[in-house]
């Protein structure tokens, strides 16, 4: 079973000051080629303030963000469950899981991000600022978008993963890297059920309930293999899960 998560914008500060990123070491070597190509184009945008404010979409009080990306390759690092903040982080809180629910997040969850494409939950990364629509001057001349960058390479590492893949990003990461189309491969969507039983897709207040459902997920410890599993175990475990559109699966909060 594999949860995919997005990232977010806020990163938390620090990390191991004597380890620094090493890309080779993060999961899915494949994806190598593709991840140094973007932190060089990270890196070679951070030597242009102005041109980096305006790419990164940046504040005057936010860069920061730009030191950030130019010290990607000597910063401390941290485990990415841990490196990101945020409503969805804040709900699964994984600083406070016990060892077995926290080895249960290393094991089965995957972080899209725009950076490094699909990280394991403890690759140990920088904090970083990079949204899934900057665009990159000199990324490459064909692929100045990361959704073109990062589709192909991406939606391939998915398909060549067997079992059950849960999908909880959003809509805009989701298209980073493609489910494949075949039984198994999910979307989660998170509803609400007002008093006439309606029931409707929530905004904002949906990443709260992904992180708590993802939290509830480690805690129980199962490998799913399959959706049928995931939905029995849901029933017992008094989970609103139910099948909704082909391919979603609805998660009432």
């Amino acid at each position: 079973m594999l949860v995919l998560l997005p990232p977010s914008e806020t990163k938390r500060d620090g990390g191991s000051d004597s380890r620094a990123l090493a890309l080779e070491s993060l999961r899915f070597p494949e994806l190598g080629r593709e991840r140094t190509a973007v932190v060089s184009a990270v890196r070679r945008l951070s030597r242009n303030l102005g041109e980096a404010s305006a790419a990164l979409g940046l504040s005057p009080s936010q860069r920061f963000e730009i030191e950030r990306n130019r010290a990607l390759t000597a910063a401390p690092v941290m485990p990415a469950i841990d490196r990101y903040t945020g409503v969805l982080y804040d709900g699964l809180d994984a600083h406070s899981l016990q060892p077995a629910a926290r080895e249960w997040i290393v094991e089965h969850v995957l972080i899209n991000s725009a950076l490094f494409g699909l990280v394991g939950a403890g690759d140990e990364i920088p904090a970083y600022r990079l949204s899934h629509n900057t665009r990159l001057p000199g990324l490459t001349a064909k692929a100045l978008s990361l959704k073109n960058h990062w589709r192909g390479p991406l939606g391939a590492v998915l398909e060549a993963e067997p079992g059950l893949v849960l999908d909880l990003r959003s809509e805009s990461y989701a298209a980073l890297g493609p489910l494949p189309q075949r039984d198994g491969a999910v979307y989660l969507r998170v509803v609400s059920q007002g008093p006439n039983g309606q029931r409707k897709a929530l905004t904002h207040f949906n990443k709260k309930g992904k992180g708590e459902f993802v939290r509830r997920l480690a805690e129980a410890g199962f490998d799913h293999d399959s959706v049928d599993s995931l939905l029995e175990w849901a029933e017992g475990s008094g989970v609103d899960l139910r099948r909704g559109l082909p391919g979603e699966l609805e998660l009432t909060v």
